[in-house]
């Protein structure tokens, strides 16, 4: 048998221990990545012990994977609403929430409770992804130590759609952004979204107002959804060689 690397041990707890929130007859939203595919894998184990569960795919490969393990597929328009939601992260930042919330408006907190800040989208899923993520009840990040940071500092995937790149690149370099359209590996062109869309990548450095740069991020004509999840985890699962540390957040709905 395979001997696990660290940081796939750490990946497969954090995934593990966030399938375990899952309850009978929930719906749930099924994130797109590594670590997310742990927790789609130990929901498909559970299914075959007898859990009734119905999963809401974000992208081509959670559909495929849970097809696989044998979780029933269902959609947002076929269900009255999704109890939990599962999804990694690229980088993760803890933030006052004095800084606002995703989509702009401030959202002062008299005990000061910090939020999650995200980027998404490596895998080009995003768009999807906050859709269920922002439906669900509950929201549950899975990260391996990896991706924690004191700020926020990867560039920012934006889905665009194809015709309006060269609009939105000019606009986010007027927000001091780096935009790059982003090349498909293994065949020539760039990469296209599940939508028929385009990636933009935009480098800002350090990301210090997360929340007022996704409202600048919505903004801009011809981008149909951004990486930037500012206030929407309600719990997340840092996964660790050894064990979980699960962290629960006041969110912008709390």
């Amino acid at each position: 048998m395979k001997r696990e690397g660290g940081s796939e041990a750490a990946k497969r707890r954090a995934g593990e221990r966030a399938a375990e929130a899952v309850s009978e007859g929930d719906v749930v939203g099924l994130g797109t990545g590594s670590t997310a595919a742990h927790a789609i894998r130990a929901l498909g184990r559970r299914r075959a012990d007898g859990l009734d569960v119905r999963g809401i795919p974000t992208s081509h490969q959670s559909r495929e994977l849970a097809i696989e393990v044998g979780i029933p597929l269902t959609a947002l328009d076929e269900v009255g609403g999704v109890d939990v939601a599962i999804d990694g992260a690229d980088q993760l930042a803890t933030v006052d929430r004095s800084a606002g919330v995703d989509g702009g408006e401030t959202a002062t907190s008299d005990r000061g409770e910090p939020t999650a800040a995200l980027i998404k989208g490596g895998g080009a899923a995003h768009a999807r992804e906050k859709v269920v993520d922002a439906a669900a009840d509950r929201f549950l990040v899975v990260v391996d130590p990896s991706k924690l940071a004191a700020t926020l500092d990867r560039p920012i995937p934006v889905e665009v759609l194809p015709d309006a790149v060269p609009v939105v690149e000019d606009a986010l370099r007027g927000l001091g952004g780096e935009p790059a359209l982003r090349a498909a590996e293994g065949k020539d062109g760039p990469v296209v979204t599940d939508n028929g869309n385009l990636v933009v990548d935009s480098a800002f450095g350090p990301v210090d107002d997360p929340a007022g740069l996704a409202a600048a991020l919505s903004a801009i004509p011809g981008v149909l959804e951004h990486g930037l999840f500012v206030g929407m985890a309600d719990v997340v699962c840092v996964g660790h060689e050894d064990g979980v540390d699960v962290r629960r957040y006041r969110t912008s709905e709390g």
